[in-house]
C-alpha cells in the first residue's frame, strides 16, 4: 500500500467523530498487514483518550464492505452475550466506531478504506508468551471466543480471504510460485520446497474430515496469535479478542492450532538460529488446558481428536505461506530485511518437525483435558 501522508491522515481523522479535539496520531503496533495508528484526543478537563485508526490492506482484503460486515455482526453479537452475562462490553469485545456518514467504514480520496475502534485501557498486548500462565490466559480467551460464538450462523459470514486456511489451496499456490519463480529464488530453497512437498497428503487431512461431515464448520477467528488477545493488567486474564479481519467460517482446530504454532515455543518468528526453535510440549499442555476450559464443552469429540492435527497443519500452512511470498517477491507479508520471509518459513518447518516427533504425546495431552 502507498504510504500515508500527513494530509491524507488529517482527511481521514476528520471523517470520524472522536468526541474531543484530536491532538496527535502516531503509528502503532507490530502488524504485518494493515496501517495502524493510535489517535490521541484531549477531552476538556479530563485525561487523554485514545483510539485505534486503521487503513485496511487493499492487497489482503479486496472487499472491505464484506470485511466490516463480518466484524460488525460478530462484535454486536458478542456485545449482547456479554451484557446478558453482566460483563463489561467496553472491555470484553471490540466496538466499531462508524464515520460521520454512518457507513461501516470511510473511503478516503485515494480509495483507501479506514475504520476506528476505541482503545481498551489498562491492558497489555504481548508479542510472545513470556510465562506459561500468560499463554494459558490467552487460551481461555480464545476458547471463550469460540464458545460465545457457538450459536452464530457461520454461513452468514463472508469469506473475506478466500481459501485462507485451505491447506490444499496453499500448497497449490506454492507449487505455482515454484513453477513461475519470477524472482529466481527457487534454486536456493530446494530443501524448503522438498519439506513442503513431502507433506502433500497432510494438507488434505482436516479438509477431507470437514467434507465428510466429521468436523463442523464454525465461526472462527483464524489468526489466534497471543498478540490478538488483550490481557488485563490487574488480573492477568484475557479481556478481549482483537483483530477480527479473518473472522469467518472455519474449523475450530485451526484456531487452536494457530495459537500453538505461534506460542508453544520460545523463539522469534524469524529466528535465524534454528537450534533455538523448538516445540514445547509443556506450553502445549498449558494452552490445551486453558482453551478447553474456555470452550467449556463446545467442541465435539472429533474436534478434540483433531486438535493436534490443527497445530501441525496451521504451522505447515504458515511456513508454506512465508515460502510462497518469498518466491513471489515479498508482496504480502511486510518485511524489514532481505530474506525475512525465508527465515520465517524455516522456523515454521522446524516446528512442524518437532510436532511430528511428539505427535502421540500431543494426543495424550488433549485426551487428558478432554475428560
Amino acid at each position: 500500500m502507498p504510504d500515508v501522508s500527513k494530509v491524507l491522515l488529517e482527511e481521514v481523522m476528520g471523517a470520524f467523530d472522536f468526541g474531543a479535539p484530536v491532538v496527535g496520531a502516531v503509528r502503532y503496533g507490530c502488524g504485518h498487514i494493515n496501517d495502524t495508528f493510535c489517535v490521541h484526543t484531549q477531552p476538556e478537563d479530563d485525561y487523554c483518550d485514545c483510539f485505534i485508526l486503521q487503513r485496511m490492506s487493499s492487497a489482503a482484503f479486496k472487499h472491505p464492505e464484506q470485511l466490516m460486515s463480518n466484524i460488525i455482526g460478530v462484535t454486536e453479537y458478542l456485545a449482547k452475550k456479554i451484557e446478558a452475562a453482566g460483563g463489561d462490553r467496553s472491555r470484553e469485545a471490540m466496538e466499531v466506531i462508524r464515520p460521520r456518514s454512518g457507513a461501516d467504514y470511510y473511503t478516503d480520496s485515494e480509495g483507501g478504506a479506514w475504520r476506528v475502534f476505541p482503545f481498551v485501557k489498562d491492558i497489555y498486548c504481548y508479542q510472545s508468551a513470556e510465562t506459561p500462565e500468560l499463554f494459558e490466559a490467552s487460551a481461555r480467551a480464545f476458547g471463550k471466543f469460540q464458545r460465545m460464538l457457538d450459536g452464530y450462523p457461520a454461513e452468514t459470514l463472508f469469506e473475506t480471504i478466500p481459501h485462507f486456511h485451505d491447506t490444499e489451496d496453499r500448497l497449490l499456490k506454492l507449487k505455482n510460485a515454484i513453477a513461475e519463480d519470477k524472482m529466481g529464488r527457487a534454486a536456493s530453497v530446494q530443501a524448503e520446497i522438498a519439506f513442503a512437498m513431502a507433506r502433500e497428503a497432510d494438507c488434505s487431512v482436516a479438509l477431507q474430515a470437514m467434507r465428510d461431515g466429521i468436523l463442523p464448520l464454525r465461526v472462527t477467528h483464524n489468526d489466534t496469535k497471543l498478540n490478538n488477545v488483550l490481557i488485563d493488567k490487574k488480573t492477568g486474564e484475557g479481556m478481549c479478542v482483537i483483530d477480527l479481519d479473518t473472522t469467518m467460517p472455519g474449523l475450530a482446530i485451526n484456531d487452536f492450532g494457530d495459537s500453538i504454532r505461534f506460542g508453544a515455543n520460545h523463539s522469534a518468528e524469524d529466528e535465524k538460529d534454528l537450534s533455538k526453535v523448538n516445540f514445547d510440549i509443556e506450553l502445549f499442555e498449558c494452552y490445551t488446558r486453558g482453551f478447553l476450559e474456555g470452550a467449556a464443552g463446545t467442541l465435539t469429540k472429533a474436534e478434540l481428536e483433531y486438535l493436534p492435527w490443527g497445530a501441525k497443519l496451521m504451522t505447515l500452512e504458515c511456513g508454506m505461506r512465508f515460502l510462497t511470498d518469498y518466491l513471489e517477491g515479498d508482496t504480502y507479508f511486510r518485511t524489514h530485511y532481505a530474506d525475512q520471509n525465508l527465515d520465517r518459513c524455516r522456523t515454521q518447518f522446524k516446528l512442524v518437525s518437532d510436532m511430528e516427533a511428539q505427535f502421540e504425546d500431543m494426543a495424550k495431552v488433549v485426551a487428558k483435558f478432554a475428560k
